[in-house]
């Protein structure tokens, strides 16, 4: 089950940075997103691929998964770094600017291979494209969406606060397309770096839309999104009692049950079992 696996939280480190890249191994999040891209300048680009790897191929990052996030194929290193990327075995590649089928299909292939690949949404035109996006994914093995909301509000001209609200449409729709194609999707970076109050209210948001995750850029930053994207104790114990409802064998051919007075239905059976996966999992981690 792809979304029972926790993406809290996802924090891009430089990967021209060996200490960071070093640091990333104790630290509490649930992905490591290890940056070629936007993080690294051009005269250190050949500098972080090499660390990259070699990060990938000694390992040590415990539960937490390793992406790589690449450069895009319109630059002088995407083509290298794809390569590098598929040679070292990454849980996944992440893909930036990433704007319609065509564009996964150019990664595909230049990934070559059947790894992961992730994908960045972050340009007006995908906006318009997310469901043709999604219908891509399953054949291209992309399992995973992350929001560039950065560079989204960039192109757009707007201008964001904590709230984002000239973001609340695109995330929403990002969200709603994501889950009809059963894609994991995680959150844009939240730029304050001391701004505690605001990082907390943009993790609530994120998760009350449904997000998976949030992709953070500071270390401090991990503990409010991991606290936002675990499920409340009362929800995990709400899903039990759904599925032990349904469990029995004298409701095994109902579709509609009534569970300590509120009507439940088949249709949330599934979400309770991956809500619960998703805590289990997060338990295990200690």
């Amino acid at each position: 089950m792809t979304h029972a696996r926790p993406r809290r939280s996802a924090l891009y480190m430089p990967a021209a940075n060996a200490r960071a890249i070093e640091k990333a191994r104790e630290l509490a999040c649930d992905v490591v997103i290890l940056d070629l891209e936007d993080a690294v300048a051009p005269d250190a680009k050949e500098t972080a691929r090499a660390q990259a790897v070699e990060a990938v191929r000694a390992g040590g990052f415990g539960a937490r998964e390793v992406v790589i996030r690449v450069n895009g194929l319109d630059t002088p290193w995407g083509r290298d770094d794809l390569a590098a990327a598929a040679a070292a075995g990454p849980d996944a590649v992440l893909a930036p600017k990433v704007s319609g089928p065509e564009d996964i299909a150019a990664y595909r292939a230049a990934l070559g291979g059947d790894a992961e690949l992730w994908i960045m949404i972050e340009t007006c035109r995908a906006l318009f494209r997310l469901d043709a996006l999604g219908a891509a994914a399953a054949g291209a093995g992309v399992t995973a969406w992350v929001i560039g909301t950065n560079d989204l509000a960039k192109e757009m001209r707007c201008r964001l606060d904590a709230e984002r609200t000239p973001l609340l449409g695109p995330l929403s729709l990002a969200v709603a397309a994501a889950r009809a194609h059963g894609i994991v999707v995680l959150d844009g970076v939240f730029n304050g770096l001391e701004d505690d109050a605001g990082l907390e209210r943009q993790c609530d948001q994120g998760a009350a839309f449904g997000f998976d995750g949030k992709t953070l850029i500071h270390p401090r930053q991990i503990e409010a999104a991991n606290r936002a994207f675990t499920p409340a104790g009362d929800e995990v114990a709400w899903a039990r009692t759904i599925v032990q409802a349904f469990d029995s064998p004298e409701n095994a051919a109902k579709g509609v049950l009534r569970v300590e007075g509120r009507m439940v239905e088949r249709l949330h059976l599934d979400e309770a079992r991956r809500l619960i996966a998703v805590a289990d999992a997060i338990a295990a981690r200690g």
